[in-house]
């Protein structure tokens, strides 16, 4: 059953980490496929001197999600109660966190109920699927990290791990670069999202105000068609007329069909976002296949479409 959100303006920020900290890992979304990248992300968060604890459900299987909604929604709600806990990261992305999502109220009741409602920070980290757990967080004013997943974290650059542990840990990020495509530059609310998950989240509970949003997008695995068509429907929902200026990551796996007439997934992004007159910047490291610079969602930034490059101010 879905409550009724309330939208705080503030977007906190949980508490630094340090090590010594309790982390606990759930899968939200698809099932464990492969344990060795998986183990050396945990060991990653362990050798910076965490303490990270796995569920003992994190192999379980129900087609391809990670166990019943009951159960994922369970493991979420244990990990985020939990006192001595700051921290949740997720296994992997996949598919089913947005089922997890059709019964939110143990999250959402006091904010359903309280128009004051004071959200209790904690970290949650991850991308891909875990987009809809970001926003669902953003809602009730809770900035959480767009970032590596513990099955990817092992294959980032050393920096990219760095920039992970240097934001929640406290400390300032770099700017990322990528390519401007004019349009000035401009002040926002940087909203981080895998396109497919929030172009699902759009006309429900869980879509965000999208005034002066910076938009980060990236996708995996979507032909150029679909790409079009989802951009389509954030053009005729009136969503993209909203945003402040638009973020691309990489668009990886998302080349045209064999042998059948198509635009490349570059065409598309141009042709569909390219007339919006805000600064976009396209070819920024974040995404599927390669390397994902982590994002802060509702963090202040600035975006510049015209130098390509993407700063986190707070």
């Amino acid at each position: 059953m879905q409550s009724q959100i309330h939208i705080t303006s503030q977007i906190v920020t949980p508490s630094p980490l340090r090590p010594g900290d309790l982390l606990r890992v759930v899968a939200p979304s698809g099932n464990l496929r492969e344990l060795e990248p998986f183990q050396l992300g945990i060991e990653i968060w362990r050798t910076r001197g965490y303490r990270v604890e796995v569920i003992s459900e994190i192999n379980d299987r129900w087609g391809y999600l990670a166990g019943l909604d009951d159960s994922r929604r369970r493991h979420l709600r244990t990990a985020w109660l939990d006192p001595e806990c700051k921290g949740i990261l997720c296994a992997r992305g996949g598919f089913g966190s947005t089922r997890v999502l059709e019964d939110w109220t143990w999250m959402l009741n006091d904010a359903a109920t309280s128009e004051t409602f004071t959200p209790k920070p904690k970290w949650l980290i991850g991308f891909s699927d875990i987009t809809a757990l970001l926003w669902s967080l953003y809602k009730v004013g809770i900035s959480g990290v767009h970032a590596p997943v513990l099955t990817t974290l092992a294959s980032e650059p050393e920096w990219s791990k760095q920039r992970l542990f240097d934001w929640v840990e406290g400390h300032k990020i770099d700017p990322i670069q990528g390519t401007g495509w004019g349009g000035g530059r401009v002040s926002g609310t940087l909203l981080p999202a895998n396109l497919t998950v929030a172009t699902h989240l759009l006309g429900t509970p869980y879509q965000p105000e999208f005034n002066s949003v910076i938009l980060a997008i990236e996708d995996v695995g979507e032909a150029p068609y679909r790409i079009d068509r989802m951009l389509t429907q954030w053009r005729m929902s009136g969503a993209l007329a909203k945003v402040c200026g638009i973020a691309i990551g990489r668009f990886s796996q998302c080349e045209p069909p064999r042998n059948i007439p198509s635009f490349t997934v570059e065409e598309v992004l141009r042709e569909r976002l390219g007339d919006l007159g805000i600064p976009i910047v396209s070819d920024l490291p974040f995404g599927h296949d390669g390397c994902n610079a982590a994002l802060p969602v509702g963090a202040n930034a600035t975006l510049d479409g015209n130098t390509g490059a993407l700063i986190i101010n707070s």
